[in-house]
């Protein structure tokens, strides 16, 4: 068991407070201990609750003595991204025109982690509205990399990566539209993982039916991505998509053997997409390890070539019916590229959503091909490393400049236009100590096999042990290499 609390995974943290080995309150207690040495650094945890979580902690603690059945997250303390909502905690989404907004209910992610055990301290933070995957805002500033403290921490789940890759805590909750679990994730040597469609339900009174976003874990570990699954997955009336998981899928063993298995590797998606040249080189390296398991690694690629259209437009509509009113309201204080997509859903026509749906059903029928000769599809889950973090967003992508504050996140994107199950794993570092990430894509709802296939490359390479330690000087953060 490692020295220190904060190293613990959820697995392990939540083990030793059901066996009485660490109380709940001293969890707490390192936690915060945590935030306070790191968060003038990184800037990740923009609302703290500390004495409710006290009380949250001790009520855990009598719970652990008096005999009861305890949850499988019990005592677990865990900021969440403020996005999602928490009643009675203040939940901004990164924006001043929601500065002040407090929920009334927990999302459903957000009850399903307190009905597991959570304790509940705080929230951490996002791009306004989780727009990019960049994390700044104008009401709390920029979320910078635990890594290198000038740069990016990635986004929008950025806070989340911050908090996790820091040991502030195991594990914690995000969301993913076009990347942003994984490219905080790959930023920041961390987990990152986007469930199939509805895995994790995601209520709404706009769209019931919308199935581009989704919600989903971070952490240091597959096998506390699978926990967060075991107690958030499952079905929920409000939703009314006919698949998803039961939770005890989630609850397997993570073990696989990848003797034959065969993946599909692909540089730039088969489309040209840009992606820094010293990234790809250190990828393609990583692969060895998948061939060292057995398995087969080729060139291959779905046909991506109408990615950037179900995703631009599917994402446009979403903004035009989640933001639209609130932006009629308070625009005047929303950043403008959060106008620009919900402008460009308002202007979609019957046209274009109707070569959307087309180009959406091409797509899957390439997806099923591919997955008809491979049984993974392996990709670069960032096209640039961490970048300045005084940038709005990369002005080009290995020499090719930037046309909108979305074309960066291109290679994530793309894999959202699917609405496959997609992993982010830490793959190494590059020449400067900067975290790089592979992302691997299964079949939809595979998700547990995704997985154990994450987890078999995490058990052959160890590259989440490799932390960030804040200097004693409080002025950095450096890595130390494992």
């Amino acid at each position: 068991m490692p020295d220190t609390i904060g190293e613990l995974s959820a697995v392990e943290l939540s083990a030793a407070i059901r066996a009485r080995k660490i109380s709940a309150r001293e969890a707490l207690a390192d936690h915060l201990e945590r935030i306070a040495e790191v968060n003038p650094v990184i800037n990740a945890v923009v609302t703290l609750d500390a004495e409710g979580a006290q009380a949250l902690a001790h009520r855990a603690d009598q719970l652990t003595t008096s005999r009861a059945d305890l949850p499988p997250l019990h005592g677990v303390p865990m900021t969440h991204k403020d996005t999602n909502n928490t009643a009675g905690m203040r939940t901004t989404q990164g924006s001043l025109a929601l500065r002040d907004f407090v929920p009334d209910a927990d999302d459903l992610i957000i009850a399903r982690l307190k009905a597991a055990g959570v304790v509940s301290t705080g929230k951490s933070n996002v791009p306004e509205f989780g727009a990019g995957s960049h994390t700044f805002n104008d009401l709390f500033g920029t979320t910078t990399n635990p890594y290198a403290p000038t740069l990016s921490a990635g986004g929008s789940s950025g806070g989340v990566a911050a908090v996790v890759a820091s040991r502030v805590q195991s594990i914690g909750d995000g969301s993913d539209m076009g990347g942003s679990l994984r490219i905080p994730a790959s930023f920041c040597n961390v987990v990152g993982f986007r469930p199939s469609t509805a895995v994790i339900p995601m209520p709404s009174d706009v769209n019931a039916y919308a199935w581009l976003g989704r919600t989903g874990p971070m952490a240091r570990s597959v096998e506390d991505i699978a926990l967060f699954m075991s107690v958030t997955a499952g079905k929920d009336p409000r939703v009314p998509h006919p698949e998803g998981l039961d939770p005890e899928v989630f609850r397997a063993g993570l073990e696989t053997d990848m003797r034959g298995v065969r993946i599909g590797w692909s540089r730039d998606f088969g489309i040209g997409v840009p992606v820094d040249p010293e990234i790809l080189e250190h990828l393609e390296r990583q692969l060895a390890v998948f061939e060292g398991l057995g398995a087969i690694v080729e060139e291959a690629t779905p046909d991506f070539s109408e990615g950037d259209l179900v995703f631009g437009n599917t994402r446009a509509l979403d903004f035009a019916a989640g933001l639209g009113p609130i932006l009629e309201r308070a625009g005047d204080v929303i950043k403008p590229e959060v106008h620009w997509n919900v402008q460009k859903g308002f202007d979609l026509t019957a046209r274009d959503l109707i070569e959307t749906a087309a180009a959406r059903t091409r797509l899957e029928r390439s997806v099923q091909s591919f997955f008809g000769r491979y049984d993974l599809f392996a990709s670069p889950c960032a096209q640039v490393l961490p970048f300045d973090a005084a940038l709005r967003y990369p002005v080009d992508i290995a020499g090719v400049p930037s046309e909108t504050y979305l074309d960066w996140m291109r290679s994530a994107c793309l894999l959202s236009a699917t609405g496959l199950p997609v992993l982010s794993v830490p793959a190494g570092f590059s020449s400067a100590g900067l975290p790089i990430g592979l992302q691997l894509a299964g079949n939809h709802y595979t998700d547990m096999q995704l997985l154990r296939y994450g987890f078999a490359f995490e058990q052959q390479t160890g590259y989440a042990a490799v932390a960030p330690v804040f200097s004693a000087a409080g002025e950095a953060l450096t890595t130390v290499r494992a």
